[in-house]
């Protein structure tokens, strides 16, 4: 598929976002609440943030996606994100997956494979070092930040083959990769690593695009796309990261299919079944 092709498809499935406005369930961290909430909102989704396990099974019925994110862990979330992606299973609603900090700590990395283990994820989205430990691969970690790991091409086709779905990895270039195919995005800025939780909106635009479109792997080449030219935006336009984050919600607002079709730098192939 040609670079002219995921532009296309990236604007068609922004134009259905924005005339469907599908319902996106986040179960995510303290720290990005309000700035995923927002993004959401820009890109023309409607946002809820609900953790409560007497409510989440309730909530997830009515989504186009549910997004779960580790971020901010306790126990009860920790429950509440197993039953609200059960019931999200049992409805056919997709399901995207952080896996903030994986690696750092046992629960984190514990709390991962649980969900791994109970959950049917349609796209698992984390920076490099992330991904490398889902894939078993060596990688180091400090807080929630990458410090190295392997090549994160290899570790994206590697946690796809683990989840049994698409898998996105984050960083100067993004890497999308299922079970047939690999993809990379190379829209974006490196502000977008200077203002917390950047990470945490792409997981969840990636949820707002796969409530559009069926397909999990453009689902994310298309979400990374979309953000990635918001990012390359809002950095032209601002001072520092301060500007820089408020730039970015603009940016993501503004979108429209000829500034897509115009930006677009994303490529992908078809690779040997795993």
């Amino acid at each position: 598929m040609s670079e002219l092709d995921l532009a296309h498809l990236t604007a068609q499935s922004l134009g259905r976002i924005r005339a469907r406005t599908p319902l996106i369930h986040n179960i995510t961290n303290f720290v990005v609440m309000n700035d995923t909430a927002n993004v959401l909102l820009a890109l023309g989704a409607s946002p809820v943030m609900a953790h409560a396990i007497e409510e989440v099974r309730e909530m997830v019925a009515h989504a186009g996606a549910l997004v779960l994110n580790i971020g901010t862990l306790e126990e009860k979330w920790i429950e509440a994100m197993l039953a609200a992606g059960e019931e999200a299973n049992a409805r056919g609603i997709p399901v995207v997956f952080d896996p903030v900090g994986a690696g750092a700590t046992k629960l984190r990395t514990a709390t991962t494979e649980r969900i791994r283990s109970a959950v049917r994820v349609a796209v698992v989205r984390g920076n490099a070092a992330e991904l490398a430990t889902i894939a078993g691969m060596e990688a180091k970690i400090r807080g929630v930040d990458s410090v190295a790991s392997g090549a994160p091409d290899s570790a994206a086709r590697l946690a796809a083959a683990r989840f049994g779905g698409t898998a996105v990895v984050s960083g100067a270039i993004d890497y999308v990769a299922d079970a047939t195919r690999a993809g990379e995005v190379r829209n974006g800025h490196p502000l977008m690593g200077r203002v917390t939780g950047s990470g945490c909106m792409a997981t969840a635009l990636v949820g707002a695009f796969l409530a559009v479109e069926t397909d999990p792997f453009l689902a994310a080449i298309e979400a990374m796309v979309a953000f990635g030219v918001a990012g390359e935006i809002a950095a032209a336009r601002s001072a520092g990261p301060g500007t820089f984050r408020a730039q970015l919600m603009d940016a993501v607002a503004a979108l429209d299919e000829a500034t897509i079709l115009a930006r677009t730098r994303a490529s992908m192939r078809e690779t040997a079944a795993a």
